[in-house]
């Protein structure tokens, strides 16, 4: 894993795009154009370029396999594995060295994500609990978790 630049914005971008049926209500992603801008390029450099958030890169093969963003070292604002990986554990790796990172600059409180609802059971199984009902807004759904 590595530290992102701006450079790699397009590259995370693509990533998370290619995941956006996971993510998305509608399979086809309809009703959740203003999420889908959130994602593009410009806002993933953006995010990066901000020191509020800490995005993390994970390589398989020399391929950009996954993303893990924390946003004020509490908040899992992007966890995202390229889906021929999915279930081999590699969420878990980032997501362990993400919070690792975070409680070693200081982070020592709990930590929160909006998990999809397909990601739901992955969060579950690092200790996250939900915190709410499921959301359904701007197209997409979510639940809202936490981790003491």
């Amino acid at each position: 894993m590595r530290h992102a630049d701006t450079a790699d914005a397009p590259a995370v971008s693509a990533l998370i795009a290619g995941l956006l049926p996971f993510l998305t209500i509608a399979p086809d992603g309809s009703g959740a154009q203003q999420f889908a801008t959130t994602l593009s390029a410009a806002a993933i450099a953006s995010y990066i370029d901000n020191s509020r958030y800490d995005y993390r890169l994970a390589y398989a093969d020399g391929a950009l396999a996954g993303v893990v963003a924390l946003r004020d070292g509490g908040h899992v604002f992007h966890l995202f594995v390229v889906q021929a990986l999915h279930g081999r554990g590699l969420g878990r790796r980032m997501w362990e060295a993400a919070r690792a990172a975070a409680v070693a600059a200081g982070h020592g409180g709990g930590f929160t994500v909006n998990s999809s609802v397909s990601a739901q059971p992955m969060y579950e199984r690092l200790g996250f609990q939900a915190t709410g009902p499921r959301v359904e807004q701007n197209g997409v759904a979510y639940v809202p978790m936490r981790l003491a």
